[in-house]
């Protein structure tokens, strides 16, 4: 696993709109005119600021560079498709080999997608999927109802069985997020969780301070609130932080999914016994090597067929659960006190 490198500028949608050309570090510019037959492939992520989005657009740029292309690394400041689909329009004109999207809606992006797909472009969802019509394929982290019986088991165990818990989203717009939540809504309507209580499901729109306040009216609101899940590395961060400033710890407790950079100071005070995640670079990798794939002509998205990802080996495309096809990275990863200290220097 490799930290992430500064060879391709994060810009903002604000850039776009400002000037009738996109900057790009090191000539990508120019890369970036010469289109498919440079072999030009870009990733569009949810919003700057986002540690997770770093990581794993420099596993995406790290898969492409080392099969000779050039990768393109953006994401607009806010998490609204609005934003992505101007930055994609820019890309369409300057006829890319492939635009990979995680997205901030499943469906709003479908025009622009086309639009992609209809010039050539091969065009795919990574970690929040697009619909099947707007993509070729999807790269997965994981499978959701995996993610969602993980998480309701920790919140199960932190609680000790019983009590109050409350969900703190990203966006509620965002694919992956409310797939895992439907999936976890389901887990906890079983006898088992019977004496669970989901009190409340409350948005942080991926944003720290947004996070933060949404944290805080939780805590108001349900002073018997036991446990938060947070499905999203910027919303677990929120929640540690104000409960730690609180001095909550041992009085509500969190789970959910993390960056160990960012949550080894919570899992160390106690205030987070448990979390889990995937390896956002290898993601971005997996990602990369889907679309030099779909460039050469090696696979075309059709469930059944296989590629090979570099490192990461042999890899099987497979129907998905919203009618499309998909690329699964893996299953997720537990850290706690016991080996959070191998992990939070690595990403």
């Amino acid at each position: 696993m490799k930290k992430m490198t500064k060879k391709a500028l994060v810009f903002s949608a604000i850039m776009v709109l400002v000037f009738t050309g996109t900057l790009f570090a090191g000539g990508g510019w120019q890369a970036a005119k010469r289109g498919a037959q440079s072999n030009t492939h870009v990733i569009v992520f949810k919003n700057t600021g986002n540690l997770y989005g770093e990581k794993q657009m420099s596993g995406f740029e790290d898969g492409i560079s080392e099969q000779g292309g050039t990768a393109i690394l953006c994401a607009p400041d806010l998490p609204t498709a609005e934003a992505q689909i101007q930055i994609i329009d820019q890309f369409i004109v300057q006829n890319v080999a492939s635009i990979c999207v995680t997205a901030n809606d499943f469906d709003a992006l479908q025009p622009v997608l086309t639009k992609a797909k209809n010039a050539g472009i091969k065009v795919l969802s990574l970690d929040s999927a697009v619909n099947p019509a707007s993509r070729l394929t999807h790269v997965n982290q994981t499978d959701a109802v995996r993610v969602a019986r993980t998480l309701v088991e920790a919140a199960y165990e932190l609680a000790g069985g019983s009590g109050e818990i409350a969900i703190l989203s990203a966006g509620s717009q965002m694919v992956n997020q409310n797939l895992w939540i439907e999936y976890m809504q389901k887990e906890l309507a079983l006898p088992k969780y019977a004496n669970i209580k989901l009190v409340k499901i409350a948005y942080g729109d991926d944003l720290r301070d947004k996070s933060v306040s949404e944290t805080e009216a939780l805590l108001l609101r349900h002073p018997n609130l036991k446990v938060i899940v947070s499905p999203t590395t910027i919303g677990i961060a929120a929640a540690g932080k104000v409960i730690t400033d609180r001095d909550l710890q041992g009085k509500v407790l969190i789970t959910g999914l993390g960056l160990p950079s960012e949550m080894a100071e919570y899992i160390d005070n106690g205030v987070c016994p448990q979390m889990y995640l995937w390896n956002p670079i290898d993601v971005g990798y997996l990602g990369a090597y889907v679309a030099t794939a779909l460039t050469s002509g090696k696979i075309t998205g059709k469930a059944g067929e296989k590629f090979s990802a570099g490192r990461l080996g042999e890899y099987t495309i497979i129907d998905s659960s919203d009618g499309g096809t998909e690329i699964v990275l893996g299953p997720p990863f537990r850290f706690d006190k016991s080996n959070i200290n191998e992990w939070k220097n690595v990403y």
